[in-house]
């Protein structure tokens, strides 16, 4: 799947004056609890088949895997799957699925729910959690590289083939891999306020789950466009290195690299 995670965070709901808006995040073992997080994955992700069953939640979670869920007054409101991977030759987390419900995005708790994954594998002795995204949906390249500071370690072609929800349509799923390291600060944001020398600035559609429903060609368009002027480059060995107020990806191209991609001759 891909992370989901809200709009434009702010604060923690937890950091709220009203204890009745609070929100807190536990992890899941009760089937109950699992069953209420399988109905809430597709709920956010409009989809009619189940996206994970509870069987497998509850595996993954006596295994060494994450399952939690965010709860506003004993009502769900959003949750999380992760297993254990390898990034870098080093454990990791893998943040499979993180979701929330459109009633609670933009209250900060996109956010809470990601530092509650990174202290939950720092606990565990787990230096990085990983996740992907598509790259063409701005707002979460916006909080997972400006707000966040995750590195962003490939880009992913069709990663999961044709999903057929709601959310992403018959699009191609590329996705963009995000590292998060569990040491050091929570967060260390990365906002380019200009382009740097060396570096290209690579743009998004203003929001392309809308675009995909109002003008689906377009929409394949931008796949293919930025398929090719942000994958190319990173798989050529540039590097993502911030996120611009407007959408605009800020890509350091390898020494040698020309802005249009190219190599330049060298002796």
């Amino acid at each position: 799947m891909t992370e989901l995670p809200e709009s434009l965070p702010t604060s923690p709901s937890d950091d709220r004056d009203d204890p009745d808006d609070r929100v807190h995040i536990k992890v899941l073992s009760d089937p109950a609890d699992l069953r209420r997080l399988t109905v809430l994955f597709n709920q956010v992700w409009g989809s009619v088949t189940p996206i994970v069953g509870v069987e497998l939640l509850r595996a993954m979670g006596h295994t060494g895997g994450y399952v939690a869920g965010a709860f506003q007054h004993d009502r769900m409101v959003g949750g999380s799957l992760g297993f254990l991977g390898r990034h870098r030759g080093d454990l990791a987390l893998h943040s499979h699925i993180t979701g929330i419900l459109p009633g609670v995005r933009q209250t900060g708790l996109g956010r809470h729910m990601k530092l509650h994954q990174r202290h939950w594998a720092a606990d565990h002795d787990l230096p990085w959690v990983t996740w992907t995204f598509d790259p063409l949906v701005r707002r979460n390249a916006w909080f997972n590289i400006a707000v966040l500071g995750a590195t962003i370690d490939d880009y992913l072609v069709d990663f999961y083939g044709q999903m057929n929800d709601a959310l992403n349509g018959t699009d191609p799923s590329d996705r963009l891999l995000a590292a998060w390291r569990t040491d050091g600060p929570d967060e260390q944001p990365r906002v380019a306020a200009a382009v740097p020398p060396g570096a290209v600035a690579v743009p998004t559609p203003e929001d392309i789950v809308v675009l995909r429903r109002t003008d689906p060609t377009a929409a394949a368009e931008w796949r293919l466009r930025l398929r090719e002027e942000l994958g190319g480059p990173l798989t050529s060995g540039a590097r993502v290195v911030s996120f611009t107020r407007d959408g605009q990806y800020v890509v350091a191209l390898p020494a040698g690299t020309d802005e249009d991609g190219d190599h330049r001759a060298t002796r």
